[in-house]
């Protein structure tokens, strides 16, 4: 008997083939998952603040000449050398041209270089005046230090809005939860048809009756009204109630009622048996509706642009929506910049949690 190594070696390239074939389809599917994320980083690193003009790769930075379109006089020099301009809303220099003050403004995002006149001094049309410069991080400077667009102050409105929203949603999700699964009481299999028969009717539908809500909510308690962070934490809590609490019933039935029985025994009292004993077990579930939380309140626009009128009390995306919004003058690369940061949060979060994650989701039962 003679050995025959084909069909060894007939398995072995049909291994290695499939296993090659996974490869490339994993590779196929990173890259299809990154390609977002790589042209939203091109998008804020490209200083020509212009999505005709937008690659892969970013174009280089560059220094534009401005130029005097008619013969004058300098008045004044408002920028300084090395100064951060916006784009039509810096003044750079104050000149006189046929007997009229004009204003020149900065042209583009960048920096003010080599002033080239003086105070008082003439020029004629096609004098270079002033340089612009740009940067590869010239829209995460824009981002960070405009005075009349406060960046910071609308990431931070968004973290607190989206923690205190998580807590309380977390907190009251798991109570009405527990009471749902261990309780019987009259009307409880209606009330949870009714809770989930309210979540079929999006927020906008209730845009007009929330507004007019907060609007006589405010008028006696003053700090859940309209342009407030508690009111819209209000509505984004009552909107957060519905599935959760489906979501969290679920994960407390597979928690054994031996559990209850036993402690009731002992001497516990429900809340004792909820605190300490089981809310340590549903802890998966507690993380998953915590992240589905935040994420849902930290990245919604609708509700905060309709309830928020106030700039300084804008969220995030209220204030990112900003850089869009005006038909003349789109800041397409320092909205893109606001968005990398605004995902920083999500993703320390994500990454920090991820084994709870997928123990809330695919965890179906309780071992005692």
């Amino acid at each position: 008997m003679s050995d025959n190594p084909k069909p060894k070696r007939r398995r072995r390239a049909g291994s290695d083939l499939a296993l090659a074939l996974q490869v490339i389809i994993l590779i196929a599917a990173v890259i299809f998952a990154l390609f977002p994320v790589v042209w939203v980083l091109s998008a804020a690193l490209n200083p020509s603040q212009s999505m005709s003009s937008q690659s892969v790769i970013p174009p280089l930075p560059e220094t534009r000449i401005v130029t005097a379109d008619a013969p004058g006089a300098l008045l004044r020099i408002a920028a300084r050398e090395g100064a951060r301009v916006e784009r039509s809303a810096e003044l750079i220099l104050l000149v006189e041209i046929e007997g009229e003050e004009k204003e020149l403004r900065a042209p583009k995002n960048g920096y003010v270089q080599n002033i080239r006149i003086s105070e008082g001094e003439g020029f004629a049309a096609g004098d270079p005046l002033y340089d612009i410069a740009s940067s590869y991080l010239i829209n995460f400077d824009t981002l960070f230090n405009t005075p009349r667009k406060p960046f910071v102050r609308w990431l931070w409105n968004s973290s607190v809005i989206a923690t205190v929203t998580t807590i309380l949603v977390v907190f009251i999700t798991s109570l009405s939860a527990y009471s749902f699964s261990r309780f019987r009481f009259s009307g409880r299999r209606s009330l949870m048809l009714l809770i989930l028969l309210v979540q079929v009717f999006p927020n906008l539908l209730a845009m007009v009756a929330i507004f007019l809500m907060l609007q006589q909510i405010g008028r006696h308690v003053p700090f859940f009204g309209l342009n407030t962070t508690g009111g819209l934490i209000l509505v984004y809590v009552g909107g957060a109630m519905g599935i959760n609490i489906w979501l969290m019933k679920g994960f407390f039935d597979s928690v054994p009622r031996d559990i209850d029985e036993s402690a009731l025994v002992d001497g516990a009292t429900h809340w004792q048996t909820f605190w300490r004993l089981i809310f340590p077990l549903v802890r998966p579930v507690l993380v998953v509706v915590g992240i589905l939380s935040f994420v849902g309140v930290f990245n919604e626009f609708v509700l905060a642009r309709v309830l928020l009128r106030d700039k300084d009390s804008w969220t995030l995306m209220v204030g990112l929506w900003g850089y869009i919004s005006d038909n003349f003058a789109r800041d397409w690369g320092i909205f893109a910049a606001g968005a990398i940061i605004g995902a920083i949060p999500t993703l320390i979060i994500y990454l920090t949690l991820q084994d709870q994650i997928v123990g809330g989701l695919t965890q179906g039962a309780v071992k005692g």
